[in-house]
């Protein structure tokens, strides 16, 4: 079976979460962090200007939920790390309050978020 690219993985995820806001609505509110991707340096630049900030998690989904502020994951294929920005940022959005986790595949991530706004559902599987 050939590795499925974190690509695919974010928009297998996106899929389920959409399919899900009706019973859901607060999963409309998840929304995606575009800080990666190979960029020309001139718009590079501009991002950072405007303050586009390395590690930032890839999902944010600010909803007060168990306790906690909102949830930040940082989403990796099979195989993948997070960096040591990642791992920085979700130990920061912790220690003010947040849910933050690495998720290996969608699968994962769809577990954290129906655990973190209490639904119930079947192993989706990765």
């Amino acid at each position: 079976m050939a590795k499925r690219s974190e690509h695919v993985e974010a928009v297998t995820l996106l899929r389920v979460v959409r399919l899900h806001e009706r019973q859901r609505p607060e999963l409309a509110l998840l929304f995606a962090v575009p800080n990666g991707g190979d960029r020309n340096p001139v718009v590079a630049a501009k991002l950072k200007a405007e303050g586009v900030r390395a590690g930032v998690p890839d999902y944010l989904l600010p909803v007060a939920r168990q306790g906690f502020h909102g949830l930040a994951i940082e989403l990796k294929a099979v195989g993948g790390r997070p960096s040591s920005e990642q791992r920085q940022w979700l130990a920061d959005l912790v220690a003010q309050g947040w849910r933050a986790e690495v998720c290996v595949g969608w699968g994962a991530a769809w577990d954290v978020l129906s655990d973190y706004l209490g639904m119930t559902h079947e192993t989706t599987g990765s």
